[in-house]
């Protein structure tokens, strides 16, 4: 009979194959999706009849992509998923199925394991996401720490035949649109790193409270994507993972276009430009360049307006914002004041 293994013990002394049970036990399969679930070599589902399936993947890096001073393990479990079916939606796909992988430092403790689970949990039955296996491997030790955590994860997702939305299906005359609000995430970012000693300080002010909670668990716009692709409202849609300014980059470089962003229709959120202008910083720009949004960019062609009336009327309150559109002419550019400039870089990792 083995010792059970207490919450603060280290991952490591529980084992490997008992942290994968742990992990199984912690998702159970729904019936009808996994014909084989998380234990096997692979995992084996059954494909929507139909559809075309919709892959992605993307890792959270400690001290690259979070830092346990500024969020919990069911934050990091919660955004790590979240990111991953932005993806999808944003190719007006719904995801399916998951993959998790942990790189494990010796020092996470069982506790700290399961608070990341259930964050990932929290997001699995947001997104109506089964969890069909991963992979479990060591952090190795650096020289002066025990390693880092490496969040993982693969989704798998389904969407039907003449439904995709692409980055490069944009048009001169397309109309730029923008959910929600943009910016908040970098202010939150921003006033997290500002405080002194990072001892779980939390800020007095809503607005900026509001800004922190959009770095920790970002708001994936699950159902507007997929009602994107489902209405033929969109050409061209892209998640803003990395900020404003680069999804616009992105869209028009890659549709050979160029593109105009109105300053002053930017949905702006009201925290993060009270926060960028205390910090003597040009709101607009910091909004721009800022990454973690994991808003909607698409297009809307003139001819499907009325098909995004739909899509606005099912929104669930989201706003929709027009922000610009596509041009002819190749330049990106932001127009402000009457005056245009350079469109601003966003995030890049390297």
């Amino acid at each position: 009979m083995s010792t059970p293994v207490s919450g603060t013990a280290s991952a490591w002394q529980l084992g490997e194959r008992a942290l994968a049970e742990r992990i199984r036990a912690r998702f159970a399969p729904r019936p009808g999706v996994l014909v084989v679930g998380i234990g096997d070599d692979a995992a084996v589902a059954t494909p929507v009849r139909g559809a075309l399936e919709v892959f992605t993947t993307d890792a959270l890096v400690q001290g690259v992509h979070f830092d346990p001073a500024f969020s919990t393990y069911e934050d990091v479990g919660f955004k790590a998923l979240a990111v991953n079916v932005s993806d999808i939606a944003a190719m007006g796909a719904t995801s399916r199925l998951a993959l998790l992988s942990l790189v494990i430092p010796e020092r996470l403790s069982t506790a700290e394991i399961d608070a990341l689970l259930d964050g990932f949990a929290a997001m699995a039955a947001e997104a109506n996401v089964t969890v069909a296996g991963g992979n479990l491997a060591r952090s190795p030790a650096g020289q002066n720490d025990n390693g880092v955590l490496i969040v993982d994860v693969t989704v798998v997702g389904s969407v039907r035949p003449r439904k995709i939305l692409t980055r490069s299906a944009g048009r001169p005359g397309d109309a730029l649109y923008v959910t929600g609000q943009v910016g908040a995430a970098a202010a939150g970012l921003d006033w997290l790193r500002t405080q002194p000693g990072n001892a779980g300080r939390e800020p007095q002010d809503p607005l900026i409270a509001e800004c922190v909670a959009r770095h920790r668990r970002p708001a994936a716009r699950i159902r507007i994507g997929t009602l994107l692709g489902r209405n033929d409202a969109a050409t061209t849609c892209m998640d803003l993972s990395d900020g404003l300014a680069d999804a616009v980059t992105q869209i028009a470089t890659q549709s050979g276009t160029g593109a105009v962003i109105d300053a002053a229709a930017l949905p702006i959120h009201p925290g993060a430009g009270q926060w960028f202008s205390g910090r003597g910083l040009d709101p607009l720009l910091a909004t721009l360049s800022g990454g973690d949004d994991y808003e909607l960019l698409f297009g809307v062609p003139t001819k499907r307006r009325g098909r995004l009336r739909h899509v606005r009327q099912q929104s669930r309150g989201v706003p929709l914002t027009r922000i610009g559109e596509l041009t002819k002419d190749r330049a990106i550019v932001l127009k402000r004041n009457g005056r245009l400039e350079r469109m601003p870089p966003g995030f890049a990792h390297f």
